[in-house]
């Protein structure tokens, strides 16, 4: 940092810029000079998948501030646009580009969700829009030492965090083996199609299998995957998709620990009746207990509750439960503490909860 930055984002002059802060100054001059924040200016906007009555899937190329500290393949960020002057609205992308550094330009790679309000508004955003940015989060990334044979496996919109693996991989020349495992709905639905198809015939030691279940290719199984990399159970792997995918998955690795996951979606826990009561503490309202995760049952219940991810991923939707049992649904396990910080998108209460919404 230059002496300069180091000025701006001293506690003395953020004090004498209060209420509003340096960087509230620094953004009337010129959006990307920052102190403190991280924005990104959209430098390009490429469509990646553009299937008739499909939301379309777009690649944004987006300039940080000098703020940005850079991130590694398979982690995530957090993206807040301000639509029509509303309030701002934060959701979480994982980065599709290689390791980058401070300041570097990076992509994230989205589908324009029909319910994902800013998915939407970023896929047709024009090259100049600002938009706001967290540092990367996540742990689902690749060690510094990277073992001579690796696979990945990706179903969906799924595939962005490994392909940014993949990408550092070519980027650092790795010189082992990389199997590279991705499900799509059909070729015209496949993401990075002309970029895997070229890996796929020069990309020295990188298997490439892109598979369209309705075209009749095989499911993912123990016995598939074992004729495709024979003792796959002993080789490190990156997995990440829908639920269906990376339930297939766990199964197939069974009490092995060679897996890493990432659900690119929450799975579907029930909505039939459950026992007891959940009470939301601060709106002064209660309802019986759905057995959906506590965000579902919040929205249901008519508040409107932080939330980022809906995955578990990003804890912006973290809230105090005061008391009562829940279930990440993600991982099976159960926590009875009272005044506990849980993620609400992802847990399920078990009986009578209060939780500080």
């Amino acid at each position: 940092m230059s002496i300069v930055q180091n000025l701006l984002a001293s506690r003395a002059l953020e004090a004498l810029a209060s209420p509003h802060g340096v960087d509230r100054y620094l953004e009337l001059v010129n959006p990307m000079w920052a102190a403190r924040e991280v924005r990104a200016r959209i430098v390009d906007v490429h469509r990646e998948v553009d299937v008739a009555g499909h939301p379309p899937v777009a690649t944004i190329t987006l300039q940080p501030t000098s703020t940005w500290q850079g991130h590694r393949a398979g982690q995530h960020v957090q993206l807040g646009v301000e639509i029509d002057g509303a309030r701002r609205t934060t959701r979480v992308f994982t980065v599709s580009s290689p390791d980058s550094r401070q300041g570097d330009r990076f992509t994230v790679t989205m589908r324009a969700n029909p319910d994902g309000l800013v998915s939407r508004h970023l896929v047709e955003a024009e090259v100049g829009t600002m938009v706001h940015l967290s540092q990367a989060q996540g742990e689902f990334t690749l060690p510094d030492l990277v073992p001579d044979h690796v696979l990945f496996i990706s179903g969906g919109s799924g595939i962005t965090p490994v392909m940014s693996m993949l990408r550092s991989l070519q980027r650092r020349t790795h010189r082992g083996r990389v199997t590279f495992v991705h499900y799509a709905q059909s070729p015209e639905h496949q993401i990075f199609a002309d970029e895997l198809a070229e890996i796929a015939r020069s990309g020295y030691g990188i298997d490439v299998h892109l598979l369209h279940p309705e075209l009749g290719d095989p499911a993912l199984s123990p016995a598939w995957l074992e004729r495709l990399v024979p003792g796959y159970r002993d080789v490190p792997t990156w997995a990440c998709g829908p639920a269906p995918l990376i339930d297939a998955v766990q199964k197939a690795y069974a009490d092995s620990d060679a897996l890493q996951v990432e659900y690119f979606k929450a799975p579907v826990v029930s909505t039939g009746a459950a026992e007891g009561d959940v009470t939301f503490t601060r709106a002064g309202s209660t309802a019986a207990n759905t057995g959906a995760t506590l965000l579902e049952q919040a929205e249901a219940a008519g508040l409107k509750p932080e939330f980022g991810c809906r995955m578990g991923i990003c804890f912006s939707c973290t809230a105090t439960k005061k008391e009562g049992t829940v279930t990440n649904v993600l991982t099976g396990e159960t926590s009875s503490l009272p005044d506990e910080d849980i993620r609400i998108c992802v847990s399920s209460p078990q009986g009578d909860c209060a939780v500080d919404l």
